[in-house]
Order: C-alpha cells, then structure tokens, then sequence
C-alpha cells in the first residue's frame, strides 16, 4: 500500500470536540430526536451511534422507537408534535421506512429548519442554488475529510461515482461550490473505468462492493469510498476494491473507520447549526 490513511475517526472526534466546546457555552442543550420505524438491524445499530454521540456532546437527545407496523397517519402526527416542540431544534427519521410509509412524503412533513439530514426539498433546493442551509450529512463529511487530507479544491478534476439524493448529486453539489471541475456518473455512462480514471478526487457512492478496481483509479489520486457493503461471511467493505486502489491513490479512505465516523458527526454539527439559527 502506498496511499496515505485519511482517517475518518480521528477527523470526527475532533469535530466532536469543537461540538462539545460550542455546546458547553450554550445557555441551552441542543435538543435532537431520531424517529426509528420497526426493527431493521443495520438501522438499530445505527442508531445507537448517534444517540451516544449527541450524549457525549450535550445534546438533548432521545430516540423514539415505533413499532414496525405504524401507519403513515400515526407517524406523520408524531412528526407533527416534533416540529412544534420548541425544545426540539433537529428532528431525524431513520431510513429505511416500512412499505406502507411513503418515505418522500415524511422527508417532506419534517419542518425545514429541523431537518438535520438534509433531505427536506427545500433545503435540497437552497444547496442546489448556492445558499446551503442544512446540508446532507455524508456529503458533508466528505468535505472535512477532503480538507483534513490537504486537497487543493479549487479547479481540481472531481467525479463522483453515484447520483442518489442522498449522497451523489449533493456532494456534486458541494464539490462545486468549492470550484471543483466536477462530474458525476451513474449506470448509463459508457467507459466508467475510463471516467473514473481522469479524477483527481474520486468519491464513490454506488452502494456495489469492490466495484471500483484499483486501475480505475489515477495515480495521485484521492479516493473517498462512502460505500458500506456486508459481504456473505460478515466483513464491511466498501464500493471500492481498497488493497487494489491503495496501490494507485494518494490518499484513500478506509471501510469501516472512513466516512462512516464523519456521517454522525455532521448530524451533530447540523444540529448544532439548526439549534443556533433557531435560539440565538
């Protein structure tokens, strides 16, 4: 391996640590809850991280878990109640919901300024148009970890692998508001090794294990690798082929230990934000 580590846990406990220090000199604890639907095992894990993470920062913070078969009605009430809790200032609905949710229609109930994933249309919108307000929490992760890795953004060459709402087109979004040259791919671009192989930044979110091979990627180049894929016999690997790239890359992020830390810490970080703009 000759890529540089980027490691993901040391940058978001730092990040916890700023949180932490802003919070203590608050006259007021931040308050975060996380809604769960059913019992999805990846989600219950989840979850915990984040409910210990705001603890440890000093949040207010609980999560309130409902039962697998609650109706929409039932949910959206609840998120009804939440966004009219003052003491309340950042409200989380863990994904993936139960069919019988629609999920775009609980994105869309959750109030603006409490959405702390970011996946509210309006704030969608707003990073979209250049005046980012709460930002979705792993592309948002990936900018720390780009600047902790001492990437030159400006005119850099970056593609994303990867055009979910979620991760895709917003981490385009932020790549170019940094003036990153950026492209993005998906299944219908022809010659995806050849795309890949022209970044200076490749970050890939396409949620298919080891698909990025090691001569996809340039010499040089940065990879960061948001994809979490449980293989048959249990072990975490990412979308890219990490031993192959390591080869090739600069710098590289590894699964687990890479994104994943700075996912949870950005919710705070939103929350925090969400929690000022709301109070102060």
């Amino acid at each position: 391996m000759t890529a540089r580590l980027i490691d993901g846990k040391a940058v978001a406990a730092e990040l916890r640590k700023t949180i932490a220090a802003r919070v203590a000199a608050l006259p007021f604890r931040p308050g975060l809850r996380v809604v769960r639907v059913g019992e999805d095992p990846a989600s219950g894990i989840y979850v915990r991280n984040k409910d210990r993470a705001a603890q440890e920062v000093g949040f207010d913070s609980a999560t309130l878990h409902l039962p697998v078969g609650t109706s929409q009605a039932d949910l959206l009430g609840l998120i009804a109640r939440l966004n009219a809790d003052p003491a309340v200032d950042g409200i989380l609905v863990q994904l993936p919901l139960p069919p019988q949710i629609d999920t775009d229609a609980v994105i869309r109930a959750v109030a603006p300024e409490k959405d702390v994933d970011g996946f509210h249309p309006l704030n969608a919108g707003l990073l979209a148009s250049g005046q980012p307000r709460l930002t979705p929490c792993t592309p948002k992760g990936v900018m720390h970890l780009l600047r902790a890795a001492g990437c030159v953004l400006p005119g850099a060459r970056a593609v994303v692998l990867g055009r979910s709402n979620i991760v895709g087109r917003p981490m385009a979004q932020l790549l170019l508001a940094a003036d990153c040259s950026v492209t993005i791919l998906h299944s219908r671009t022809r010659d995806l090794a050849a795309e890949c192989r022209r970044a200076e930044i490749l970050v890939a979110a396409v949620g298919r294990p080891r698909m990025v091979r090691g001569d996809w990627v340039a010499e040089g180049c940065t990879v960061i690798d948001v994809g979490i894929n449980r293989l048959p016999d249990g072990r975490l690997v990412g979308d890219v082929d990490f031993v192959a790239a390591a080869n090739h890359a600069a710098a590289i992020t590894p699964v687990p230990g890479g994104v994943g830390p700075m996912t949870i810490a950005c919710l705070l970080e939103n929350t925090l934000e969400a929690a000022l703009a709301r109070r102060v």
